[in-house]
C-alpha cells in the first residue's frame, strides 16, 4: 500500500513540474522581454543625462509629473513592492496591470533628472502585475495564484540583475521574515532562470565584478592567525552594513512621514524632494551620487564598480549616497533602493578596507551583498547572491557577511509588507510582545 501510494505521489510531482514549467514559459519570456526593454532604456536615459547635466534643474518637475501619473492611476499602485506583497498575504483587488507600464515609465523619468533611485522595484513591480493578470486565463485557484506572483517576482529580480537562483530565494525569503516558502521554490527558480535567459538573448547584459582569491581558508589551522584577524574584518563589516541598513530604513520612512506632515499638498513631496536633491548636489560639488551609479565613463567619478578598487570611493560616499537615495524615495520618486543599497555596501566596504588594511575587492562586494541583506532581510538570497556574482572562493565570508549584517539591521526593513512570523532572537520576541 505504502510503496503503491509513492508511486502515486511521484506522478503527481512530476505532473506539478510540468505544469508550472509550461505556466512559467509565457510569464518568464514577458518579464524577461520587459526587463530587457528597460534595462536598455535605463543605459541609454543614463547615457543622455551624463551628456546633459542640465537636466538635474527638471527634477522637482518630474516628481510632479510622477505624482499625478500615480494619482491618475489610482492610489493603490502608490504601493509598489508592497501591494504585490500584500496581494500574496491577503488576496483581494489584485495587482493592476496598469501597474507595469507606469512603474517603468515613472522610474525612467526618475533616473533621466537625476534621482538616486534603482532598478530592482520597478523589474519587480512589473513582474507581479504582468503575473496576477495571467491569473485569470490561466483560471488559477488562490494558492496557484500565489504561487504565480511569487514567480513573477523572482523573474523580475533574476532578469534584472542577471542572478536566477538569487531571484528565487529572494521571492521565497522576502514574504516573510523567519520562514522560507519551499512549496514554490522550483516554479519560482524556473520563472527566474527563463526570464534571465530572455533577458540575456535579447542582447542585455549585466555589468561584472571580479574579486581576486585570497589565498587562505578559516578552516586551515597553518593560517589561523592570517585567516582569523580577515574573519574578524568581515564580522565588523557585517556589524557595519547591518546598522547602515538600519539607518537607511528608518531615515527613509522618517523623510516620508515628516513630508506628509510638513507639506499640506501632496504633489509638494516631490517637488520639495527634487529641489532638496539639486541643492545637496552642490555640496560634494558632482554628480557620483545622482542616478543609478552603476558605472560611469568617467573613472574619476565614484560608481558601485569603482569601489572594487583603490581609490575608488570617498571615506563618506557611502553616506552621502545613502542620504540622496532616502530623500529620492521618501520623497515619492521611483525605481528601487536595491541598487543604491549595493552602492552603499560596496562604498562602506571599500572605506572599511582601507581602515582595517584588508583586500579592497573582496569588502566591496561584502558590503554590496550584506547591506542588501540587511535592508531586505533575506540573508540566504545574498548569500547565493554573491556566488552567482562573484563566485565562490569567498562563499564563507558571504555567509557570514549577510548573516551578521542580517541580524544587526534589527526588525527593520525596506519592505513595510513583509511580516515577521519569527523574530530575529528571543529576547526580541519578550520585547516586542511587551
Amino acid at each position: 500500500m505504502k510503496k503503491r501510494f509513492a508511486s502515486f505521489e511521484q506522478i503527481g510531482i512530476t505532473w506539478f513540474l510540468i505544469r508550472w514549467t509550461l505556466l512559467a514559459i509565457p510569464l518568464a519570456i514577458l518579464i524577461g522581454s520587459l526587463v530587457a526593454f528597460f534595462l536598455w532604456s535605463l543605459d541609454e536615459l543614463t547615457l543622455v543625462r551624463l551628456k546633459y547635466p542640465w537636466l538635474l534643474a527638471f527634477l522637482p518637475a518630474a516628481g510632479v509629473l510622477i505624482y499625478f501619473l500615480y494619482d491618475l492611476a489610482g492610489k493603490r499602485t502608490e504601493k509598489g513592492n508592497n501591494l504585490i506583497l500584500d496581494e500574496i498575504h491577503e488576496p483581494g483587488a489584485g495587482v493592476p496591470l496598469r501597474l507595469a507600464p507606469l512603474v517603468l515609465i515613472a522610474t525612467l523619468i526618475t533616473h533621466l533628472f537625476g534621482g538616486s533611485a534603482g532598478r530592482e522595484g520597478t523589474a519587480v513591480q512589473m513582474g507581479g502585475s504582468i503575473a496576477d493578470s495571467l491569473a485569470k486565463p490561466f483560471k488559477l485557484d488562490s494558492q496557484d495564484r500565489k504561487t504565480l506572483l511569487l514567480c513573477g517576482m523572482a523573474a523580475g529580480f533574476g532578469a534584472v540583475f542577471g542572478t536566477p537562483v538569487t531571484g528565487a530565494l529572494f521571492a521565497l525569503e522576502v514574504l516573510l521574515l523567519g520562514q522560507i516558502l519551499h512549496t514554490a521554490l522550483l516554479p519560482c527558480l524556473i520563472a527566474s532562470f527563463l526570464a534571465d535567459i530572455t533577458c540575456q538573448f535579447l542582447g542585455v547584459g549585466h555589468v561584472s565584478y571580479t574579486i581576486v582569491p585570497v589565498n587562505m581558508r578559516i578552516t586551515d589551522i597553518t593560517n589561523w592567525l592570517p585567516s582569523g584577524l580577515l574573519l574578524a574584518k568581515v564580522i565588523v563589516l557585517g556589524l557595519a552594513a547591518g546598522l547602515v541598513s538600519a539607518c537607511f530604513s528608518k531615515l527613509t520612512n522618517q523623510i516620508k512621514n515628516m513630508a506628509t506632515l510638513l507639506l499640506g499638498r501632496a504633489w509638494l513631496i516631490p517637488m520639495v524632494g527634487g529641489i532638496l536633491i539639486i541643492g545637496l548636489s552642490i555640496i560634494p560639488g558632482n554628480s557620483d551620487y545622482l542616478g543609478l551609479g552603476v558605472w560611469n565613463a568617467d573613472p574619476s567619478v565614484v560608481t558601485i564598480s569603482s569601489a572594487f578598487s583603490m581609490g575608488g570611493s570617498d571615506d563618506f560616499s557611502f553616506a552621502w549616497k545613502l542620504l540622496f537615495t532616502a530623500i529620492t524615495i521618501g520623497m515619492g520618486f521611483k525605481g528601487g533602493e536595491v541598487t543604491p543599497l549595493f552602492f552603499i555596501g560596496a562604498t562602506l566596504g571599500n572605506t572599511l578596507a582601507i581602515f582595517l588594511g584588508a583586500p579592497i575587492d573582496l569588502m566591496a562586494g561584502l558590503g554590496f551583498i550584506a547591506v542588501f541583506a540587511a535592508a531586505t532581510n533575506t540573508p540566504i538570497a545574498c548569500t547565493i547572491m554573491g556566488i552567482e556574482l562573484f563566485g565562490g572562493d569567498h562563499f564563507l565570508f558571504y555567509a557570514i557577511a549577510c548573516f551578521t549584517a542580517y541580524y544587526f539591521s534589527g526588525h527593520t526593513g525596506i519592505y513595510s509588507s513583509q511580516r515577521m512570523l519569527e523574530p530575529k532572537t528571543g529576547k526580541a520576541l519578550k520585547k516586542i510582545e511587551e
